[in-house]
C-alpha cells in the first residue's frame, strides 16, 4: 500500500510538473531546429535560462561577499555572548547586525536554490525524450510531434547523441567498453573542476583584498564539489552539460562583477565592533552639537562660615 501510494504521489507531482516540462522541451526543440546539434541545442537553453537567473547571482555573489566581510563582527559577538544561556541575545545581536548591513544570511544559497527546479525539470525533460513504449519502439516525450528533433530521436531509436556521446545516458550506465565511458567521466571531471574554481573564485578575490575567509567557507569549496561528483555519475550527460555551460556564467558573471567593482569587497573590509562602537560616539556628539543648548543656572552664593562671638553679639543687638 504504502508503495502505491508513493506511485500516486510520483505520478500527481508529474501531472503539475507537465506543463513545465513540455515548455522546456518546446525551448529545447526549437534550439535544435535552428541549429541541429543536441549539445548545442542544450547550451543554448541554458544561456537562455541563465540570463533569468543572472540577476539573482548577482544579488547572491553580493551577499556571499558581506557575510565573509562581517565575520570578524560575528567573532566578536559570539564570544561576547557565548554559552547557551546567552543563546537567545546572539542571535537578536546578530539579526540586528545583518539588518543594519542590508546582508541576508541565506543569499549565498539561492542560486542552489534556483538551479534545483531547473535540473530537476531538465532531468524529465532529457529522461522523456529516450522514453520507449513496452514495444521497444521510441517515442519522446514533452518535445511537439511536428518537430525535427522529434522525428531525429525517433530515427536514431531514441539515442540523444552529439559529437559521438548519447546525451541520454548516465556516467554510471553500462557503455560497452572503459573506453566509451571515458567521454562521460571527462564531462562531469569538467563539471566538477569548474564548481571548484566559481566557488575559490570568491575565496582567491577576499584574499587579495585582505579579507579573512570563514572556515565554513573553505569546507563548501573542498567537500561540496565532491558531493556534486557523485550526483554527476547518476544523472543523464546532457544535465551534466547544462551544469558546465551555467556554471561557466557564473563564472563570468563573478568576474564581471569583481572587475567593475560592484561588489566592493573591500571597502567596508575588517570593520571590527571598536570601529562600529566609534561610529556610534560620533553620531551621539554630533546629535549633541546639533541640540540646543540649556543655560546653566548661576550657583547660589556660599555663605562664609561665622565666628560663635559674632553670632552672640547679634544676638544681644536683637534684644
Amino acid at each position: 500500500m504504502t508503495f502505491i501510494a508513493e506511485l500516486g504521489f510520483v505520478h500527481a507531482i508529474g501531472t503539475v510538473f507537465q506543463p513545465i516540462f513540455k515548455a522546456i522541451a518546446w525551448m529545447l526543440a526549437f534550439f535544435y531546429s535552428l541549429i541541429p546539434n543536441y549539445a548545442i541545442a542544450i547550451v543554448l537553453l541554458t544561456l537562455l535560462i541563465m540570463l533569468v537567473l543572472t540577476p539573482f547571482t548577482v544579488k547572491s555573489t553580493r551577499s556571499m561577499i558581506s557575510m565573509q566581510r562581517l565575520q570578524p563582527e560575528i567573532k566578536k559577538l559570539q564570544q561576547k555572548y557565548k554559552g547557551p544561556e546567552y543563546r537567545q541575545e546572539l542571535n537578536e545581536e546578530m539579526m540586528k547586525l545583518y539588518k543594519e548591513e542590508g546582508v541576508n544570511p541565506l543569499g549565498g544559497c539561492v542560486p542552489l536554490l534556483l538551479q534545483a527546479p531547473f535540473l530537476f525539470i531538465l532531468y524529465n525533460t532529457i529522461k522523456g525524450l529516450s522514453y520507449k513504449t513496452a514495444l521497444g519502439i521510441s517515442a519522446p516525450r514533452y518535445i511537439p510531434v511536428s518537430s525535427k528533433m522529434y522525428h531525429d530521436i525517433v530515427a536514431a531509436n531514441g539515442q540523444v547523441k552529439s559529437f559521438g556521446i548519447n546525451l541520454s545516458l548516465k556516467a554510471l550506465a553500462s557503455h560497452g567498453s572503459f573506453g566509451n565511458a571515458i567521454p562521460f567521466f571527462i564531462i562531469v571531471a569538467l563539471a566538477v573542476g569548474l564548481q571548484y574554481f566559481q566557488m575559490a573564485q570568491i575565496n582567491n578575490r577576499n584574499r587579495k583584498t585582505g579579507q579573512a575567509i570563514p572556515s565554513q567557507q573553505l569546507m563548501m569549496q573542498r567537500f561540496l564539489p565532491v558531493l556534486f561528483a557523485y550526483f554527476y555519475l547518476v544523472i543523464p550527460a546532457a544535465v551534466v552539460v547544462y551544469m558546465i555551460v551555467s556554471t561557466l556564467v557564473r563564472i563570468a558573471t563573478q568576474d564581471i562583477m569583481f572587475r567593475m567593482g560592484i561588489t566592493n569587497p573591500g571597502a567596508n573590509a575588517q570593520r571590527s565592533l571598536p570601529a562600529r562602537e566609534k561610529d556610534a560616539d560620533k553620531a551621539i556628539e554630533k546629535a549633541a552639537e546639533k541640540a540646543p543648548e540649556k543655560a546653566a543656572k548661576p550657583a547660589a552664593p556660599v555663605k562664609p562660615p561665622q565666628h560663635p562671638r559674632s553670632k552672640a553679639k547679634r544676638q544681644r543687638k536683637a534684644r
